[in-house]
């Protein structure tokens, strides 16, 4: 009696969009290195886009200031320079370094926190509302920023690798949450709420990364939004902002001097600009009628002067630098890693669609600078130092690794003397990398070995088949009691065994000797 099976419904074919989407990511595993370098560009493009548009949006309230047209400018060119230092010596430290430092950068940040709160040592209450500035000389340090990597550093190295059984007080969860929420009243206690919220976006893509249940996640949205709803409540500048947004939302403004002044200067600016532009340096919007042309609202400065598409490349380049920074915690050498970069990433991007969605109506103003773009000493040095570690965790993936032990470091790291990345295995056991004494770099291929161990891109050969007769010599004979020493029982990738040997004749001038007869054992 035959069985009658159900046809099996026919599988579709994969779009055309998803094939190209898999040979793009086949493309890119072969090219080891790409996330290292596609980064460094996309940093370095952002950062000088960010000086050409605060030096165009910055001249004419720097001489309303009493300054000369390029004060601004070359300040912010030097808090700039010192970033791309901070950005170098970042490429130089091992990331490994870097996590045993994180219980010292988090105690750091703690200080500075509470430094900023003292009076006489914390200022901008005046100028800006809320007392988030140190004065060190010509230095105008901002520690909010400084606790948001402090803080993805400590996270990224206390949550690495933790198996969480229970969700109790000592949870590292919640050992976590706690450290997090004291830096975070800390920040609220300086009046700052934007970079209050920004600093718990921070800790809530830490807790993401590291698998905490999305039932916390959406407990603390809750709670976020619920936080929102008090403000809006409470009344001031602030609950303004929200009235102003929701304004904007439908249409209409009720008060364009008073409140909604800000916001509707910057949509006058973008519309002004349309699709091409009115011309690098010829924004009308800068001649004091956007406040903060230079800081917050520097996006509505770029999409009059370069129009939307210039607009369209900055957002673009945020979606690049967000896609590799991604794709480096994916392809990261350890778990620490990983969340560092994912962390990083996520960070950067979320704080740059943030100030770029409050400048187009999307979301309520909150004050929250464009990362790399604006114009400010402390966000520009921690920006890059930042993007630094991002880098510097894409340089150590497996891939690179192997690429820069085989074929060389890339041309960016031998011009700025940035030393060739630890391996795994020098990093697990230090004294597997030294040199051992008495070779010579660049002399034969036992130094080579010495120096940069195997290859992982390399492929091992197959042994050769050892011949009966050879592997019967070798274990003494049958009944011999010596030790089997079989080729398959370890492998050695940096030899290659003879072809075809024979055992050699006594006489006979290198012909096989004639077989001997055997003759039975008596019982």
């Amino acid at each position: 009696m035959s069985t009658i099976t159900a046809p099996t419904a026919p599988t579709e074919p994969p779009s055309r969009i998803a094939q190209a989407i898999r040979r793009l990511n086949r493309a890119m595993d072969g090219q080891p290195g790409l996330d290292y370098l596609m980064l460094r560009i996309t940093v370095f493009l952002l950062t000088g886009i960010g000086l050409v548009m605060v030096m165009s949006s910055s001249m004419t309230w720097s001489i309303i200031e009493g300054a000369t047209v390029w004060s601004t400018a070359l300040r912010q060119g030097s808090m700039v320079a010192a970033g791309l230092v901070m950005f170098w010596l970042c490429l130089k430290i091992p990331p490994q370094t870097v996590r045993k430092w994180s219980g010292g950068i988090l105690l750091v940040a703690v200080v500075l926190l509470v430094m900023v709160l003292i009076p006489g040592i914390g200022t901008g209450r005046e100028e800006v509302g809320s007392q988030s500035w140190i004065v060190l000389g010509p230095l105008r340090l901002q520690p909010s920023e400084f606790a948001k990597v402090a803080i993805a550093i400590f996270g990224s190295h206390f949550l690495a690798n933790r198996r969480v059984e229970s969700s109790g007080l000592r949870s590292p969860y919640t050992v976590f949450t706690g450290i997090a929420i004291v830096l975070m009243l800390l920040i609220m206690a300086e009046g700052d709420l934007g970079m209050a919220i920004s600093f718990a976006i921070v800790v809530l893509f830490v807790l993401l990364f590291a698998g905490v249940s999305h039932r916390w996640i959406v407990a603390a949205l809750a709670f976020g939004f619920l936080g929102m709803a008090a403000v809006l409540a409470v009344g001031g500048f602030r609950s303004n902002r929200f009235h102003v947004y929701f304004d904007a939302l439908f249409g209409h403004f009720d008060d364009t001097r008073g409140t909604a002044f800000q916001s509707y200067q910057g949509f006058l600016s973008l519309a002004d600009g349309s699709v091409g532009g009115v011309g690098l340096g010829q924004s009308r919007a800068k001649w004091f009628y956007l406040p903060e042309a230079r800081n917050d609202f520097i996006f509505a400065i770029i999409g009059e002067e370069l129009g939307l598409w210039g607009g369209v490349v900055v957002i673009a380049l945020f979606g690049i630098l967000g896609f590799f920074g991604f794709r480096t915690a994916l392809r990261a050498r350890d778990n620490y890693q990983s969340l560092l970069a994912a962390t990083l990433t996520a960070g950067i991007v979320s704080q740059a669609f943030i100030n770029i969605g409050y400048v187009v109506g999307l979301l309520p103003v909150t004050g929250i600078q464009l990362p790399m773009i604006s114009a400010g000493g402390t966000s520009a040095i921690i920006t890059l130092t930042s993007m630094g570690l991002l880098a510097n965790v894409a340089r150590h993936e497996p891939e690179a690794v192997s690429a820069v032990k085989s074929y060389g470091r890339p041309m960016f790291d031998r011009l700025l003397f940035i030393a060739e990345p630890d391996s795994p295995d020098a990093e697990a056991h230090p004294e597997n990398g030294r040199r051992p004494q008495g070779l010579r770099r660049g002399r034969g291929e036992e130094d080579r070995q010495a120096r940069f161990g195997q290859p992982v891109t390399g492929r091992p050969r197959r042994p050769a088949q050892t011949p009966r007769g050879v592997a019967h010599a070798a274990r003494g004979g049958a009944g011999s009691g010596a030790p089997v020493d079989s080729p398959r029982s370890h492998r050695d990738y940096d030899s290659v065994p003879t072809r075809n040997p024979r055992p050699r004749g006594s006489a006979s001038g290198g012909q096989r000797a004639p077989r001997q007869p055997r003759t039975r054992r008596s019982k």
